[in-house]
């Protein structure tokens, strides 16, 4: 009996050694930790292995607000032109805006070097803007997706900065100029973005570019890129009516005498450009070394006229080219105090004024600049001006601007900053404006007909960071009109700026404004 109870124990005690075998043989094993995002060293802080792929990403981007006084939308160097720059109850006070900000950059190493993708887009809202015409007052211009306004996705707007390919030295896309200054429009670290005196980078621009690599910080890069958005500061046809501008003389068929329209407003004719026929030709070299930095740039601008007329039997100009040339400087290491710098650039064009009077200028690129209730002022800044039978005229400009950043302490910094700039017409196109359209606008009263001027900015700021990636700005910018045109300006009732019927002197103008801003970076 106790052998068999035994035999029973042993045979049970085997069975369950089987039993839990099998199932131990069914437990999973203590998995290895998936490692889903892996730190990319190769291309500096922030890059991360997209998980299951050798590409690299990083991501950033900011938060920003901007309070502007004495601005209107959404431009933010004060109130320049049409009813807000008309300095009575149209003005704005301020303008609001906020903006959220994306980046997305990727890099691939290849047999072929690195392939990279950039893409930056923002969504704005920005309020304030001049909704009427002396029947509104100040309104949010709340415009459907596509069109001009402030509003655009869900009262608010999208816009692509940047959107570029790199590879194998060449970039393809929307990308800053290679004519623009590393700085772009903020040779102080500045809010401002309406400075003259060279190319801006408030936006890339469509390019096929290739750059090539020297070594010891020189690189060399020529260009093909598009004009069309930002690099046409306008053909002037004066024998063409617009709509809200002067009385004007056509002088050619089927009419060959003046015709007289309603007076409106001042204006030197229509934009007229034919089609775009051409890409702008930008070459570069830089020399970047510790101590700075060096930049020559050069461009080849297509000016392309319509006809006299609306039509092609009326004929035209001939095309011609325009040009800028531009010299950048930046001087790092300053006895002034670590991460100090300073940056100037120089500028001229020769029928290719967008590379001076860059297209966020908007009171300097061919806009109007009002002030006072007994005193208005005009400047202008097209590439060229033709006038019935007449040749095409180039318009000449040339600028500077700089800035000089000095850090403080490691939470406060400041700067200061200018640009200048100056408008030349050649006498053919003096006797075009001063002979066709002049006389017949709201300048009959002129004792001097001349549309040369210049145009000046100086501001300031500080910036306070109380911690890492958060910075609070405060700037003050000033602008002044030195214009050549003296006499007498009669506005007419129907006149599209909302300032009373009357003669006003024309004489230089001035505008203030003040901005803060308050930006979180990641």
């Amino acid at each position: 009996m106790n052998d068999l109870m035994k035999g029973l124990f042993l045979g049970s005690a085997a069975g369950l050694v089987v039993i839990s075998g099998a199932q131990a043989a069914d437990l999973p094993l203590k998995a290895k930790a998936v490692e889903y995002v892996k730190v990319c060293s190769m291309y500096g802080a922030g890059f991360y292995y997209i998980p299951g792929t050798d590409t690299c990403i990083k991501l950033g981007g900011y938060a920003r607000v901007d309070f502007g006084v004495n601005t209107n939308a959404p431009l933010f160097f004060g109130n320049t032109a049409t009813q807000a720059g008309a300095q009575n109850r149209y003005s704005n006070a301020f303008t609001w805006r906020s903006r959220a900000d994306l980046t997305i950059d990727t890099r691939t190493a290849t047999d072929y070097g690195v392939v990279r993708t950039y893409f930056d887009g923002g969504f704005t809202w920005t309020s304030g803007g001049y909704g009427g015409v002396r029947v509104g007052g100040t309104a949010y211009d709340a415009s459907p997706a596509g069109a001009s306004g402030n509003g655009a996705v869900v009262g608010g707007q999208l816009g692509v900065y940047f959107s570029f390919i790199q590879f194998a030295g060449f970039t393809m896309g929307k990308a800053v100029s290679q004519f623009t200054a590393p700085w772009g429009n903020y040779p102080g670290m500045n809010i401002s973005d309406a400075l003259v005196g060279g190319g801006g980078a408030f936006s890339g621009v469509n390019q096929l570019t290739y750059t090539a690599e020297f070594g010891n910080g020189v690189s060399a890069a020529i260009s093909a890129q598009d004009p069309s958005a930002y690099y046409q500061a306008g053909i002037f046809n004066l024998g063409v009516a617009s709509p809200g501008r002067a009385p004007i003389w056509t002088g050619v068929p089927p009419f060959f005498g003046p015709v007289f329209l309603p007076p409106v407003m001042l204006g030197y004719g229509l934009s007229a450009y034919g089609g775009t026929t051409m890409p702008d030709f930008v070459g570069q070299v830089r020399v970047d070394q510790a101590w700075g930095l060096v930049q020559a740039s050069v461009a080849a601008h297509h000016n392309n006229p319509a006809y006299y007329g609306g039509v092609e039997t009326t004929g035209g100009p001939a095309n011609k080219w325009g040009w800028a040339g531009q010299l950048a400087l930046t001087i790092r290491n300053l006895p002034t105090g670590p991460g100090d710098v300073i940056n100037i650039s120089g500028v001229y064009t020769h029928g290719a004024t967008r590379y001076n009077i860059q297209d966020m200028t908007a009171q300097a690129g061919g806009s109007t600049i009002y002030s006072g209730t007994d005193s208005i002022g005009f400047g202008f800044a097209p590439d060229s001006v033709y006038a019935p039978n007449g040749d095409l005229q180039l318009v000449t400009t040339w600028g500077m601007r700089g800035g000089y950043v000095h850090n403080w302490n490691q939470h406060w910094s400041s700067s200061i900053f200018g640009a200048y700039a100056s408008i030349r017409y050649t006498d053919g196109a003096k006797a075009y404006m001063c002979g066709v359209s002049i006389p017949f606008a709201l300048l009959g009263g002129l004792t001097t007909c001349n549309p040369d001027y210049n145009i000046a900015q100086v501001g300031a700021n500080v910036r306070w960071t109380p911690v890492k990636n958060l910075t609070f700005t405060t700037e003050a910018a000033y602008s002044i009109l030195d214009q050549k045109f003296a006499g007498v300006a009669n506005v007419p009732n129907n006149w599209a700026v909302g300032k009373p019927e009357g003669n006003y002197t024309v004489k230089d103008q001035d505008m203030w404004s003040v901005m803060f801003r308050a930006q979180r970076t990641w």
